[in-house]
């Protein structure tokens, strides 16, 4: 690539957002050129997030189930876990997804240059490779360029024991003692991984319960199960200090409601969050607007103030979730070659791969509680299903709001084995404007985990047969 070069359209960022607005632009006939300043493509979800991150759940969730089959008479050897192999196992799936990736990027003639971009204007981008500056100009720009995980005040510096979301999936070393200051997804995630991989394991979180955006009672037979698993979980409690100890272990005070302690770990997981990547942008040099938060500002068509340069994924604001950088990416891509788009999706679901799995999409109960909207509820205990109960799964549950005068589905939410996958009818009858009677009325296989989306509209319906819920009369 020549030094000064000018560009149909730039992407900052070769993450999930990043890729697929470049390949659809260049499906679309424009002379692209991504930009990623990592040595492989595929961003922080497939490098070092959620890719590694469920290669890992995956193994963790295997070595749950093998224990769960002993109360059926099939019981195992003890295990033995070689970390190397391990590791290997997770690399291998990275390595072959970025090949893929790198290989649709060759197949559509987009141009990929590793390196660092700023800003110098609305037009133009200065991309640092190695020790040279190259100039790119543009007609148009999509940055997907992401987010890093957030931290905590005071922590010990340079010490490889304090790991982040990223240096957790290394696996560099399996602490006997770990703790993690944070109780949302990634810290739950990441905790269950390190559980199963033999470490004694402790959460703290500082609101009054886990994964704040779900529902409480969607998240109760998940913490259920890691009060099995963990150490201890703590809620409503702050990380107030971090000290190094003499023997490479830390000492950490916690400060909860009613005391105050200290606790010895060998190693701490921060995982408070994500926040956007603007500073690496020379942003100043532009005219795009940045919220209080940090965000850049887009509208539905992922423009941002200055209408050439789009902006899509995490550094527009949360969710921060890959499939909806996706989404956004192939809007902007399509907007910028003057195709009709526009970010109009009604709904993202939100998935927490713990073992069980919690999903949830569009209204939930606690939304509605505090805007005040009007829903009703059909739930679904799995311990009526039978594909549950033969999963050792009773614990879950299906639980479906509906809007109360037009029926129509407003939100859905899923705790058990595969619930990530089971939302996804959620979403599809949301969209579709589905209503408890269309839900109830498709014909689901039997005996499967997807049949409790339908049942959960039954109970709604009063027309179940597999619960006996008291009726005056034919509904």
């Amino acid at each position: 690539m020549e030094k000064n070069t000018h560009v149909d359209l730039v992407v900052i960022g070769a993450g999930p957002g990043g890729y697929a607005a470049a390949f659809r632009a260049a499906d679309l006939g424009k002379d692209v050129l991504l930009v990623e300043k990592d040595e492989t493509l595929g961003g922080v979800c497939l490098n070092r997030g959620c890719i590694p991150s469920k290669a890992l759940l995956h193994i963790s969730k295997a070595i749950s189930e093998t224990k769960d089959l002993s109360m059926a008479g099939v019981s195992f050897d003890k295990v033995k876990i070689d970390i190397q192999k391990v590791k290997k196992y997770k690399d291998r799936i990275v390595s072959q997804l970025n090949k893929g990736i790198s290989s649709l990027a060759n197949a559509r003639k987009v141009n990929v240059l590793k390196g660092q971009a700023k800003f110098k204007s609305n037009t133009e981008l200065t991309i640092r490779v190695g020790k040279e500056a190259k100039k790119v100009t543009f007609e148009k720009c999509i940055i997907a360029s992401g987010s890093t995980a957030a931290t905590i005040p005071g922590l010990p510096k340079n010490n490889d024991k304090v790991l982040t979301s990223r240096t957790a999936l290394e696996l560099k070393h399996i602490p006997k003692r770990l703790l993690v200051i944070g109780g949302g997804v990634i810290g739950l995630e990441l905790g269950q991984v390190y559980s199963s991989l033999g470490s004694e394991v402790s959460v703290v979180e500082y609101l009054p319960g886990l994964i704040p955006g779900a529902d409480p009672d969607m998240v109760k037979p998940l913490q259920k199960k890691l009060e099995s698993q963990f150490k201890t979980i703590k809620v409503s409690t702050k990380v107030t200090k971090v000290e190094s100890n003499s023997d490479g272990g830390f000492t950490v005070s916690l400060e909860g409601q009613e005391k105050t302690e200290t606790k010895k770990f060998d190693s701490v997981l921060i995982s408070v969050g994500r926040k956007p990547n603007t500073d690496l942008l020379n942003l100043s040099a532009t005219d795009i607007d940045i919220n209080e938060k940090g965000f850049i500002v887009v509208d539905v068509y992922q423009r941002t103030k200055v209408k050439n340069i789009f902006a899509i994924g995490d550094i527009t604001g949360n969710p921060m979730l890959a499939h909806k950088a996706t989404h956004e990416g192939k809007v902007a891509a399509e907007v910028s070659c003057g195709v009709s788009s526009a970010m109009d999706a009604r709904v993202i679901p939100s998935v927490v791969y713990t073992n069980p799995e919690v999903a949830w999409v569009g209204l939930t109960e606690k939304e509605a509680k505090e805007k005040g909207v009007k829903y009703e509820k059909g739930e679904f205990p799995w311990a009526a299903s039978g594909k549950a109960i033969i999963l050792n799964a009773e614990q879950g549950k299906t639980k479906v709001l509906f809007d109360p005068e037009s029926k129509k589905i407003l939100g859905a939410a899923i705790v058990g084995p595969s619930a990530g996958d089971l939302i996804s009818e959620a979403c599809l009858a949301i969209e579709m404007g589905a209503d408890a009677e269309d839900i109830g009325l498709t014909v689901h296989p039997h005996p499967t985990l997807g049949e409790t989306f339908a049942a959960a509209a039954e109970v709604y319906t009063k027309t179940i047969t597999d619960l006996y819920i008291p009726s005056k009369g034919v509904k």
